[in-house]
């Protein structure tokens, strides 16, 4: 049997971002520093994966990647926050809610090793977004194509219900990555409600200016967001700030959760449409 327990920084996990010395945020306050701190991607997705500021998500992480579900009992659970992955200069965002207790918070990739990934990839690789029709464990092969993946809560919440205090504590991380990943951003989608409602959230902290009121979520739901920002703070080169006058297209699509799939609530089709309208919004061949 593999090593029960979180996996530790600089271990060998495929594409884990952090090392030893990558330093680690206890409360919200170090969050935000953290978050703002960042000069790079790949240092703010390292910050991220070993976020230890809400004592609730870290217990339950921590004690899925010991208990384990019996059918991955042999299997290294990642049990540390999930960080935002694929492409670095992406054209699309999509932007779920939280990491599944034995999907995400298992492989260590968001919507990976889930049957909610399960469909959403499927999607993905039809609409020329990902090269493999599956993503199941780090590692794979698979790859996004001008899309990058991210949860608005980066660990597995019990009963998958982040609390506000968790999901506010959280956000600074995501107003970071998309801050430095504005160069090229066109797309959001949003996938669900809870994300729907954090990407407003995490717009206005990365500098953007949003309608009021906020538009109302719905599958197809479409609202347009000036893709120029007033200044966050972060110190970031000119060269990577979005001066240009285009619009982000923000995209509400209904989650792919089992409940969703099962009951016909969102169909491949329905999927498949909304990646459509991204990847024809955002230019990709």
């Amino acid at each position: 049997m593999s090593q029960a327990g979180p996996v530790r920084p600089g271990d060998g996990w495929p594409g884990d971002p952090a090392t030893h010395a990558t330093p680690v945020a206890r409360d919200a306050a170090q969050v935000r520093a953290l978050a703002a701190g960042a000069g790079t991607l790949a240092e703010l997705t390292a910050r991220q994966s070993v976020c230890r500021a809400c004592p609730r998500l870290v217990a339950w992480r921590e004690q899925v990647a010991v208990v384990r579900r019996r059918s991955f009992s042999g299997e290294q659970y990642w049990g540390r926050p999930v960080p935002g992955w694929g492409a670095e200069r992406p054209a699309v965002l999509v932007v779920g809610l939280a990491p599944a207790a034995h999907g995400g918070n298992r492989t260590g990739r968001i919507f990976t090793g889930d049957r909610s990934g399960d469909v959403l990839f499927e999607s993905l690789w039809r609409c020329g977004l990902a090269t493999q029709p599956t993503s199941t464990a780090a590692g794979d092969g698979q790859c996004l194509i001008g899309v990058r993946m991210l949860a608005a809560v980066r660990c597995a919440p019990p009963e998958n219900k982040p609390s506000i205090a968790e999901r506010d504590t959280c956000q600074p991380w995501l107003a970071a990555e998309l801050d430095l990943t504005a160069a090229n951003l066109r797309v959001i989608v949003c996938l669900g409600h809870f994300a729907w409602q954090a990407i407003w959230r995490a717009l206005i902290g990365a500098g953007h200016p949003v309608p009021v009121p906020r538009p109302v979520f719905g599958h197809g739901a479409e609202a347009m967001v000036p893709a120029g920002r007033e200044p966050t703070g972060r110190q970031t080169s000119t060269s990577h700030r979005q001066t240009s006058t285009s619009q982000i297209l923000i995209l509400g699509c209904y989650h792919p959760s089992q409940q969703n799939t099962f009951t016909g609530r969102v169909t491949g089709a329905m999927l498949d449409a909304v990646f459509l309208r991204a990847r024809q919004h955002a230019g990709l061949p």
